[in-house]
C-alpha cells in the first residue's frame, strides 16, 4: 500500500497534467478561422477559470493553515 505522500504525488501529477492539457485544448478555441467569439465570451471564460483557481488555491492554503486574515496593521 502506498503512503499518503506517494498517493498525493501520483494523483496530483495526473490531475494537474489533465488540467494543463484541457487548458491547451481550450486555447485551440482562440483560432478565429474556426470559431466566432467576442471579448465578452473571453472575459466570461477567464473569470470562471480565475475564480476556480482562487477557490482551489484557498482549499490548499486552508489545509496548510496558511489562510490569511485581513488586517490594516500588517502592510
Amino acid at each position: 500500500m502506498s503512503s499518503k505522500r506517494e498517493r498525493f504525488v501520483r494523483v496530483a501529477e495526473r490531475r494537474t497534467n489533465n488540467v494543463l492539457l484541457n487548458l491547451r485544448l481550450l486555447g485551440n478555441c482562440s483560432n478565429r478561422q474556426n470559431y466566432q467569439y467576442d471579448q465578452e465570451d473571453v472575459k466570461r471564460i477567464f473569470q470562471a477559470l480565475d475564480a476556480e483557481v482562487r477557490r482551489i488555491k484557498g482549499l490548499f492554503e486552508s489545509a496548510l493553515g496558511n489562510a490569511r486574515q485581513f488586517s490594516l496593521k500588517n502592510k
